[in-house]
């Protein structure tokens, strides 16, 4: 791996009251909330933070509709309060988003039902749907199947475009609390000695240096590693703890007629699926099949393609949209409680602690399950249940869009004046960065090459990615592009940005053409390890 920042602290010998182990956005939260808490904290992740299961979600904040289906209230109470928790905390990272709901008259659902669902899905929320006039609903329903007959609902939801920057917030949350993270660091095992964790050994993966160290709690946050952790520690389970699910999407230029809002209608199949607008384009999943292999190489296969792709098309049959137009797919694994012999689409999608004590390793906890919108609750859940006493939660009072957005521009203006910057960058950090923003436009006042866009088509600037470098645990290019400034996820990316962003970033941080040339190789190689090309996933 090519690395150029300085070198990191030595662990070995160290104590800590908590080792969180996994840097998603579930092991975030609680790394975070025990930081928060004053316990001495340190969180370890084998790659990059949120380069697992949390950046190849389907990126929506919400109280999972589906789960009234299943009779599921109490879930959807706790993910719409906490809907509401990240709507009012986090207003530039998480934003509402009005949802169109379509069912023809061949669903196995039935309006009437579905429609009192929505109504009970209203009063949990303690929300108002936004009017939708009836423009809007004849272009809507001038998109769909002519062919049949449509029963259209809607209603609100929310939705976090770049789940990749709410963890870098809120790893810099926990940072400022005291915690100390590592990307980049392996566990080769848990330490166990009379039947209780004592420790860890870990691996720097930047320096292949081995260290050990020592923890009164060790929290396993691995998502679809868990069981794997466990067995290397040997901790031995009756059966595993997760039955990992490959969720697959694909990613599609904006078509003609596309809705503003997002789409909730079901697949070939009848299961649900979203189509969504994303980061100027169109998101459309997921998919439900298990997945056994390794987490870390998994892969959207060319029937799940074939699947989304298809189940688009039986809903707007005229976009003139083929599989050629797929700019590309990416898959994950969703890491639910291991239900051999349950339909995928059932198997509960809360989240439980499990405690190892009877399998002799007391003191470890495994997390089984989450998701984006819940992982503050977790957090909350795995303290308490390790007898840290809960942060002061704030008050609930979630500003309006028109509220919000008034705001924005006058923070923007701020911003610009601030770093000698245009409105359009200074709206762009802002949207990223939150309270960070003056931060960044103050470093970039005095430097010519921090104000410079990290490529010819994006607002975003190298400021941000040195910013990212200097207080972010960003390590890589790959770290900053994918994850912290993720511009490498817009619809303009080619080669050429590529080539741009990593001179640009490599003038402002120092680096001579040997380090430019190996940062970028290793950009490319991560990126189309990711967002893979619908045929090269079909080979």
């Amino acid at each position: 791996m090519t690395t150029f920042v300085q070198s990191r602290k030595p662990l070995d010998g160290e104590s800590f009251q908590v080792l969180v182990i996994g840097g998603g956005i579930n092991g975030v939260a609680i790394a975070r909330e025990c930081a928060r808490a004053g316990q001495r904290t340190l969180l370890v992740e084998q790659h990059d933070f949120a380069a697992g299961t949390t950046s190849r979600s389907t990126r929506i904040i919400h109280g999972g509709l589906r789960y009234l289906e299943h009779g599921d209230l109490g879930q959807v109470r706790d993910s719409l309060r906490e809907r509401r928790r990240l709507l009012c905390d986090y207003p530039h990272l998480v934003c509402p988003l009005h949802f169109l709901l379509a069912l023809d008259g061949e669903s196995r659902r039935s309006a009437l039902a579905v429609r009192a669902g929505l109504w009970l899905y209203r009063c949990l929320g303690a929300g108002q749907n936004r009017s939708w006039n009836r423009n809007e609903q004849r272009d809507f329903e001038r998109l769909l199947d002519a062919g049949r007959h449509w029963s259209i609902l809607d209603f609100d939801d929310a939705q976090c475009e770049f789940p990749e920057r709410l963890v870098a917030e809120w790893l810099t949350e926990a940072r400022q609390a005291g915690a100390v993270a590592r990307n980049y660091f392996e566990v080769l095992a848990i330490d166990t000695n009379n039947g209780r964790a004592t420790g860890a050994l870990l691996r720097d993966r930047l320096t292949a240096k081995e260290e050990r160290v020592r923890a009164t709690w060790i929290i396993n946050a691995t998502g679809p590693w868990a069981d794997q952790l466990c067995q290397s520690s040997s901790i031995i389970t009756r059966q595993p703890m997760i039955g990992g699910v490959r969720g697959s999407h694909i990613v599609l230029p904006t078509f003609p007629g596309a809705p503003d809002a997002a789409v909730y209608a079901e697949a070939v199949d009848g299961r649900p699926i979203f189509v969504i607008p994303w980061n100027g384009q169109v998101l459309v999943g997921t998919t439900e099949v298990p997945e056994g292999g390794d987490p870390g190489r998994v892969e959207p296969s060319s029937e799940e393609i074939t699947y989304l792709l298809g189940s688009l098309l039986r809903l707007f049959p005229g976009i003139g949209i083929s599989r050629d137009s797929i700019r590309y797919a990416f898959a994950g694994v969703r890491p639910l409680s291991f239900s051999p012999d349950a339909n995928l689409s059932t198997i509960t999608r809360k989240h439980y602690l499990r405690d190892h004590a009877e399998e002799g390793a007391a003191q470890v906890i495994s997390v089984v399950g989450g998701k984006l919108t819940t992982a503050a609750q977790l957090a909350r859940e795995c303290a308490a249940k390790i007898g840290v006493p809960p942060a002061v939660q704030p008050g609930l009072a979630v500003a309006s869009e028109t509220d919000f957005s008034s705001l924005l521009n006058q923070c923007a203006l701020e911003i610009a004046q601030v770093g000698g910057i245009s409105s359009r960058s200074a709206g762009a950090i802002v949207e990223w960065h939150g309270r960070r923003s003056r931060a960044i436009a103050e470093s970039a006042r005095g430097r010519a090459e921090l104000r410079v866009s990290l490529c010819s088509h994006s607002e975003h600037i190298v400021a941000e990615a040195v910013e990212a470098f200097a207080t972010e645990c960003a390590i890589t290019l790959a770290d900053v592009l994918l994850r912290r400034v993720p511009v490498a996820l817009g619809p303009c990316w080619s080669s050429d940005c590529s080539r741009e962003a990593a001179v640009r970033v490599g003038t402002a941080m120092g680096w001579d053409e040997r380090q430019t040339a190996a940062q970028l190789e290793a950009f490319e190689a991560e990126r189309d390890g990711f967002l893979r090309k619908a045929v090269a996933a079909s080979a």
